[in-house]
Protein backbone atom coordinates (compact mmCIF):
# COMPACT_ATOMS: atom_id res chain seq x y z
CA UNK A 1 0.00 0.00 0.00
CA UNK A 2 1.46 3.42 -0.95
CA UNK A 3 2.06 6.12 1.68
CA UNK A 4 -0.56 8.28 -0.08
CA UNK A 5 -3.17 5.53 0.27
CA UNK A 6 -2.18 4.92 3.87
CA UNK A 7 -2.57 8.61 4.64
CA UNK A 8 -5.99 8.66 2.99
CA UNK A 9 -7.18 5.70 5.02
CA UNK A 10 -5.91 7.18 8.27
CA UNK A 11 -7.50 10.54 7.51
CA UNK A 12 -10.84 8.90 6.81
CA UNK A 13 -10.74 6.95 10.03
CA UNK A 14 -9.68 10.00 12.05
CA UNK A 15 -12.71 11.83 10.78
CA UNK A 16 -14.93 9.34 12.56
CA UNK A 17 -13.50 10.41 15.90
CA UNK A 18 -11.94 8.58 18.77
CA UNK A 19 -12.92 4.97 19.37
CA UNK A 20 -14.40 4.46 22.79
CA UNK A 21 -12.99 1.24 24.15
CA UNK A 22 -14.02 -0.31 27.44
CA UNK A 23 -11.87 -2.38 29.78
CA UNK A 24 -12.58 -5.50 27.67
CA UNK A 25 -12.98 -7.63 30.75
CA UNK A 26 -16.16 -9.29 29.55
CA UNK A 27 -15.14 -10.15 25.99
CA UNK A 28 -16.13 -13.83 26.31
CA UNK A 29 -19.76 -13.05 27.18
CA UNK A 30 -20.10 -10.62 24.29
CA UNK A 31 -18.45 -13.04 21.87
CA UNK A 32 -20.45 -16.09 22.86
CA UNK A 33 -23.03 -17.06 20.25
CA UNK A 34 -25.35 -19.46 21.70
CA UNK A 35 -1.67 -41.63 22.23
CA UNK A 36 1.76 -41.19 21.90
CA UNK A 37 3.72 -39.02 19.53
CA UNK A 38 6.75 -39.86 17.43
CA UNK A 39 8.42 -38.23 14.47
CA UNK A 40 6.12 -36.94 11.70
CA UNK A 41 6.18 -38.60 8.35
CA UNK A 42 8.86 -37.27 5.98
CA UNK A 43 10.37 -35.39 8.90
CA UNK A 44 13.84 -35.39 7.31
CA UNK A 45 12.55 -34.13 3.97
CA UNK A 46 13.21 -30.41 4.60
CA UNK A 47 14.89 -29.76 1.27
CA UNK A 48 15.61 -26.03 1.15
CA UNK A 49 15.53 -26.00 -2.65
CA UNK A 50 12.13 -27.67 -2.76
CA UNK A 51 10.59 -26.13 0.37
CA UNK A 52 7.21 -24.77 -0.72
CA UNK A 53 7.11 -20.97 -0.74
CA UNK A 54 4.02 -19.88 -2.67
CA UNK A 55 0.66 -19.27 -1.01
CA UNK A 56 -1.05 -22.08 -2.91
CA UNK A 57 1.65 -24.62 -1.97
CA UNK A 58 0.36 -25.21 1.55
CA UNK A 59 -0.10 -28.92 2.31
CA UNK A 60 -0.87 -30.35 5.73
CA UNK A 61 -2.01 -33.99 5.69
CA UNK A 62 -3.24 -35.40 8.99
CA UNK A 63 -0.73 -37.54 10.90
CA UNK A 64 -2.77 -39.67 13.31
CA UNK A 65 -1.50 -39.69 16.88
CA UNK A 66 1.26 -37.14 16.28
CA UNK A 67 0.12 -34.45 18.69
CA UNK A 68 -0.02 -36.32 21.96
CA UNK A 69 -0.35 -34.46 25.24
CA UNK A 70 3.37 -35.04 25.86
CA UNK A 71 4.44 -33.69 22.47
CA UNK A 72 2.24 -30.62 22.89
CA UNK A 73 3.71 -29.88 26.29
CA UNK A 74 7.29 -30.34 25.06
CA UNK A 75 6.89 -28.00 22.08
CA UNK A 76 8.87 -24.77 22.38
CA UNK A 77 8.41 -21.29 20.98
CA UNK A 78 10.59 -20.64 17.94
CA UNK A 79 10.02 -16.87 18.17
CA UNK A 80 13.19 -14.78 18.17
CA UNK A 81 13.12 -11.41 19.93
CA UNK A 82 13.87 -8.20 18.05
CA UNK A 83 16.14 -5.37 19.16
CA UNK A 84 14.44 -3.04 21.60
CA UNK A 85 15.15 -0.04 19.33
CA UNK A 86 13.94 -1.78 16.16
CA UNK A 87 12.36 0.32 13.41
CA UNK A 88 12.19 3.95 12.42
CA UNK A 89 12.83 6.26 15.37
CA UNK A 90 11.17 9.32 13.79
CA UNK A 91 8.37 10.34 16.15
CA UNK A 92 6.23 11.13 13.12
CA UNK A 93 5.74 7.42 12.54
CA UNK A 94 6.93 5.78 15.78
CA UNK A 95 5.66 6.73 19.25
CA UNK A 96 7.74 6.60 22.45
CA UNK A 97 8.26 3.15 23.89
CA UNK A 98 5.37 2.20 26.19
CA UNK A 99 5.83 1.31 29.84
CA UNK A 100 5.74 -2.43 30.56
CA UNK A 101 2.36 -3.90 31.51
CA UNK A 102 2.44 -7.10 33.54
CA UNK A 103 0.64 -9.97 31.82
CA UNK A 104 -2.23 -11.35 33.91
CA UNK A 105 -3.31 -15.02 33.92
CA UNK A 106 -6.72 -15.69 32.39
CA UNK A 107 -9.01 -17.47 34.90
CA UNK A 108 -9.90 -21.05 34.09
CA UNK A 109 -11.92 -22.61 32.60
CA UNK A 110 -10.88 -21.02 29.32
CA UNK A 111 -13.97 -22.48 27.63
CA UNK A 112 -15.94 -19.93 29.66
CA UNK A 113 -13.52 -17.02 30.07
CA UNK A 114 -11.78 -16.99 26.67
CA UNK A 115 -13.62 -19.37 24.33
CA UNK A 116 -12.18 -18.02 21.06
CA UNK A 117 -8.52 -18.29 22.12
CA UNK A 118 -6.38 -21.36 21.58
CA UNK A 119 -2.90 -22.66 20.93
CA UNK A 120 -1.31 -23.47 17.58
CA UNK A 121 1.15 -26.36 17.22
CA UNK A 122 3.34 -26.98 14.18
CA UNK A 123 6.59 -28.61 13.10
CA UNK A 124 9.58 -26.61 11.83
CA UNK A 125 12.94 -27.88 10.55
CA UNK A 126 14.19 -27.35 14.12
CA UNK A 127 11.40 -29.31 15.83
CA UNK A 128 7.87 -28.78 17.19
CA UNK A 129 6.87 -25.21 17.97
CA UNK A 130 3.92 -23.21 19.30
CA UNK A 131 1.98 -20.00 18.75
CA UNK A 132 -1.43 -18.63 19.76
CA UNK A 133 -4.52 -18.15 17.59
CA UNK A 134 -8.18 -17.05 17.54
CA UNK A 135 -11.43 -18.50 16.19
CA UNK A 136 -12.93 -15.96 13.76
CA UNK A 137 -16.26 -15.62 11.96
CA UNK A 138 -16.82 -16.77 8.38
CA UNK A 139 -19.28 -14.74 6.25
CA UNK A 140 -19.83 -17.82 4.10
CA UNK A 141 -20.89 -19.90 7.12
CA UNK A 142 -22.62 -17.70 9.69
CA UNK A 143 -22.53 -19.35 13.09
CA UNK A 144 -20.54 -22.32 11.76
CA UNK A 145 -17.05 -21.01 11.04
CA UNK A 146 -13.97 -23.19 10.73
CA UNK A 147 -11.55 -20.26 10.41
CA UNK A 148 -8.63 -19.36 12.66
CA UNK A 149 -6.51 -16.17 12.73
CA UNK A 150 -2.82 -16.17 13.67
CA UNK A 151 0.55 -14.67 12.70
CA UNK A 152 2.14 -15.37 9.34
CA UNK A 153 5.38 -16.50 10.97
CA UNK A 154 3.43 -19.21 12.80
CA UNK A 155 2.67 -21.01 9.53
CA UNK A 156 5.34 -19.81 7.06
CA UNK A 157 9.06 -19.12 7.59
CA UNK A 158 9.10 -16.03 5.37
CA UNK A 159 11.81 -15.12 2.87
CA UNK A 160 13.97 -18.09 1.96
CA UNK A 161 11.71 -20.59 3.71
CA UNK A 162 8.35 -22.23 3.27
CA UNK A 163 5.26 -23.58 4.96
CA UNK A 164 5.56 -25.35 8.29
CA UNK A 165 4.02 -28.80 8.72
CA UNK A 166 1.54 -30.64 10.93
CA UNK A 167 -0.25 -27.39 11.80
CA UNK A 168 -3.04 -27.91 14.34
CA UNK A 169 -5.22 -25.61 16.45
CA UNK A 170 -6.31 -26.56 19.98
CA UNK A 171 -9.05 -24.22 21.30
CA UNK A 172 -8.95 -23.56 25.07
CA UNK A 173 -5.74 -25.56 25.37
CA UNK A 174 -5.12 -26.86 28.91
CA UNK A 175 -8.57 -25.69 29.89
CA UNK A 176 -8.49 -26.88 33.50
CA UNK A 177 -4.77 -26.88 34.13
CA UNK A 178 -3.86 -30.49 33.44
CA UNK A 179 -0.20 -29.87 34.24
CA UNK A 180 2.38 -32.59 33.95
CA UNK A 181 0.23 -35.23 35.62
CA UNK A 182 -3.11 -34.29 34.10
CA UNK A 183 -5.31 -36.46 31.93
CA UNK A 184 -4.26 -36.34 28.27
CA UNK A 185 -7.72 -35.52 26.93
CA UNK A 186 -8.23 -32.49 29.14
CA UNK A 187 -5.40 -30.63 27.41
CA UNK A 188 -7.60 -30.44 24.31
CA UNK A 189 -11.14 -30.26 25.74
CA UNK A 190 -12.65 -29.17 22.42
CA UNK A 191 -10.59 -31.34 20.13
CA UNK A 192 -7.60 -31.04 17.85
CA UNK A 193 -8.22 -29.25 14.56
CA UNK A 194 -5.88 -29.77 11.59
CA UNK A 195 -5.42 -26.95 9.10
CA UNK A 196 -6.36 -28.03 5.59
CA UNK A 197 -5.89 -24.58 4.02
CA UNK A 198 -3.74 -21.59 4.99
CA UNK A 199 -2.94 -18.20 3.50
CA UNK A 200 -0.60 -15.40 4.50
CA UNK A 201 0.46 -12.15 2.86
CA UNK A 202 2.75 -12.38 -0.15
CA UNK A 203 4.72 -9.58 1.49
CA UNK A 204 5.43 -11.88 4.44
CA UNK A 205 6.51 -14.69 2.11
CA UNK A 206 8.83 -12.32 0.23
CA UNK A 207 10.15 -10.19 3.12
CA UNK A 208 9.50 -12.00 6.40
CA UNK A 209 12.46 -12.69 8.68
CA UNK A 210 12.87 -14.33 12.08
CA UNK A 211 14.98 -11.41 13.32
CA UNK A 212 14.93 -7.64 12.85
CA UNK A 213 11.20 -7.27 12.29
CA UNK A 214 11.31 -7.43 8.48
CA UNK A 215 7.85 -8.24 7.08
CA UNK A 216 6.08 -7.72 10.41
CA UNK A 217 3.58 -5.16 8.99
CA UNK A 218 2.24 -8.15 7.00
CA UNK A 219 2.72 -10.83 9.64
CA UNK A 220 -0.78 -12.31 9.67
CA UNK A 221 -2.40 -15.51 8.44
CA UNK A 222 -5.75 -17.26 8.33
CA UNK A 223 -6.38 -21.01 8.45
CA UNK A 224 -9.29 -23.26 7.58
CA UNK A 225 -9.41 -26.22 9.97
CA UNK A 226 -11.20 -29.53 10.37
CA UNK A 227 -11.57 -31.73 13.43
CA UNK A 228 -9.34 -34.80 13.28
CA UNK A 229 -10.06 -36.65 16.53
CA UNK A 230 -13.47 -38.13 15.75
CA UNK A 231 -15.30 -35.52 17.79
CA UNK A 232 -18.29 -35.18 15.48
CA UNK A 233 -19.38 -32.98 12.59
CA UNK A 234 -19.98 -29.67 14.42
CA UNK A 235 -17.97 -26.72 13.15
CA UNK A 236 -15.23 -25.07 15.18
CA UNK A 237 -17.46 -22.11 16.03
CA UNK A 238 -20.30 -24.39 17.08
CA UNK A 239 -17.91 -26.43 19.20
CA UNK A 240 -16.42 -23.48 21.11
CA UNK A 241 -19.70 -21.52 21.09
CA UNK A 242 -18.13 -18.28 19.84
CA UNK A 243 -16.11 -16.58 17.09
CA UNK A 244 -14.51 -13.16 16.83
CA UNK A 245 -15.20 -10.66 14.08
CA UNK A 246 -12.17 -9.25 12.22
CA UNK A 247 -11.91 -5.57 11.27
CA UNK A 248 -10.11 -4.76 8.02
CA UNK A 249 -10.47 -1.00 8.49
CA UNK A 250 -7.16 0.43 9.75
CA UNK A 251 -7.65 2.76 12.67
CA UNK A 252 -5.15 5.25 14.15
CA UNK A 253 -3.46 4.20 17.35
CA UNK A 254 -4.20 7.55 18.98
CA UNK A 255 -7.92 6.95 18.44
CA UNK A 256 -7.94 3.77 20.53
CA UNK A 257 -8.06 4.02 24.30
CA UNK A 258 -7.45 0.32 25.06
CA UNK A 259 -6.37 -2.80 23.23
CA UNK A 260 -6.62 -6.20 24.92
CA UNK A 261 -4.41 -9.07 23.77
CA UNK A 262 -4.52 -12.79 24.62
CA UNK A 263 -2.06 -15.62 24.16
CA UNK A 264 -0.02 -18.51 25.51
CA UNK A 265 3.50 -17.21 26.26
CA UNK A 266 5.92 -20.15 26.26
CA UNK A 267 9.39 -18.62 26.67
CA UNK A 268 10.79 -18.05 30.17
CA UNK A 269 9.51 -17.14 32.67
CA UNK A 270 6.34 -18.69 31.18
CA UNK A 271 5.92 -22.34 30.20
CA UNK A 272 3.16 -22.25 27.57
CA UNK A 273 0.69 -24.13 29.76
CA UNK A 274 -1.35 -21.08 30.80
CA UNK A 275 -3.21 -18.32 28.97
CA UNK A 276 -2.39 -14.68 29.73
CA UNK A 277 -3.72 -11.25 28.76
CA UNK A 278 -2.49 -7.64 28.66
CA UNK A 279 -4.52 -4.43 28.27
CA UNK A 280 -3.10 -1.03 27.43
CA UNK A 281 -3.38 2.04 25.22
CA UNK A 282 -1.55 1.44 21.91
CA UNK A 283 1.09 3.50 20.17
CA UNK A 284 2.77 3.21 16.78
CA UNK A 285 5.91 1.35 15.76
CA UNK A 286 7.20 1.77 12.22
CA UNK A 287 9.59 -0.86 10.87
CA UNK A 288 9.93 0.81 7.46
CA UNK A 289 8.67 4.33 6.80
CA UNK A 290 7.05 3.37 3.49
CA UNK A 291 5.03 0.51 5.04
CA UNK A 292 2.06 0.59 7.45
CA UNK A 293 3.03 1.05 11.08
CA UNK A 294 2.36 -1.59 13.74
CA UNK A 295 0.32 -1.22 16.89
CA UNK A 296 2.52 -1.46 20.00
CA UNK A 297 1.54 -1.83 23.65
CA UNK A 298 3.38 -2.51 26.88
CA UNK A 299 3.17 -6.23 27.75
CA UNK A 300 5.46 -8.76 29.41
CA UNK A 301 4.30 -11.82 27.43
CA UNK A 302 7.03 -13.74 25.60
CA UNK A 303 7.41 -16.01 22.57
CA UNK A 304 4.51 -18.39 22.11
CA UNK A 305 2.02 -15.54 22.46
CA UNK A 306 2.69 -14.73 18.77
CA UNK A 307 -0.44 -14.93 16.68
CA UNK A 308 -2.71 -14.18 19.63
CA UNK A 309 -5.58 -11.78 18.94
CA UNK A 310 -5.67 -8.04 19.68
CA UNK A 311 -9.16 -6.68 20.41
CA UNK A 312 -10.91 -3.33 20.61
CA UNK A 313 -14.56 -2.67 21.33
CA UNK A 314 -16.79 -1.83 18.38
CA UNK A 315 -19.56 0.77 18.45
CA UNK A 316 -22.10 -1.99 19.17
CA UNK A 317 -20.21 -3.05 22.29
CA UNK A 318 -18.83 -6.23 20.74
CA UNK A 319 -15.08 -6.86 20.43
CA UNK A 320 -13.28 -6.71 17.09
CA UNK A 321 -9.99 -8.39 16.25
CA UNK A 322 -7.73 -5.64 14.85
CA UNK A 323 -4.28 -7.24 15.05
CA UNK A 324 -2.24 -10.21 16.24
CA UNK A 325 1.01 -10.45 18.15
CA UNK A 326 4.01 -10.33 15.81
CA UNK A 327 7.22 -9.14 17.50
CA UNK A 328 8.67 -8.16 20.88
CA UNK A 329 12.11 -7.50 22.43
CA UNK A 330 14.16 -9.88 24.59
CA UNK A 331 13.54 -7.88 27.75
CA UNK A 332 9.76 -8.41 27.49
CA UNK A 333 8.59 -4.81 27.84
CA UNK A 334 6.31 -4.51 24.80
CA UNK A 335 4.62 -6.40 21.96
CA UNK A 336 3.72 -5.18 18.48
CA UNK A 337 1.25 -6.37 15.85
CA UNK A 338 0.24 -5.40 12.29
CA UNK A 339 -2.71 -3.22 11.43
CA UNK A 340 -5.22 -5.23 9.40
CA UNK A 341 -6.13 -3.43 6.19
CA UNK A 342 -6.37 -4.13 2.47
CA UNK A 343 -3.63 -6.77 2.43
CA UNK A 344 -5.21 -8.66 5.34
CA UNK A 345 -8.62 -8.53 3.67
CA UNK A 346 -7.10 -10.01 0.50
CA UNK A 347 -5.51 -12.85 2.49
CA UNK A 348 -8.83 -13.54 4.22
CA UNK A 349 -10.75 -13.59 0.93
CA UNK A 350 -8.14 -15.81 -0.75
CA UNK A 351 -8.42 -18.35 2.07
CA UNK A 352 -12.21 -18.41 1.80
CA UNK A 353 -11.97 -19.08 -1.95
CA UNK A 354 -9.42 -21.83 -1.40
CA UNK A 355 -11.53 -23.46 1.33
CA UNK A 356 -14.47 -23.66 -1.07
CA UNK A 357 -12.41 -25.35 -3.76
Amino acid sequence: MSRRKIAAVVAAVCAIGLIAVAALTDIPERLRTAATGGAPRNWNDWNREGWERKNDDFSNPVVDGLWSRERMRESDSSDRPVARDVGVRDQGVTDPEPAPVTAEPVPRPYTVNAPVVGKLFFDTPNGPSVCSATVITDPDRPGASNLVWTAGHCVHAGAGGGWFRNVVFVPSYNDRGTGQNGAAGSAAPLGTWWADEARTAQEWIDQGASTGGAGSPFDFAVLHVKRSDGGGSASLEETVGAAARVSFTPRPADGISTIGIWGYPAAAPFDGEEMFTCRSRPGRLSIRAEQPSLFRIGCTMTGGSSGGGWFVEDSDGRPLLVSNTSIGPADQVWLAGPQLGTEAQQVFDALRRAAKG
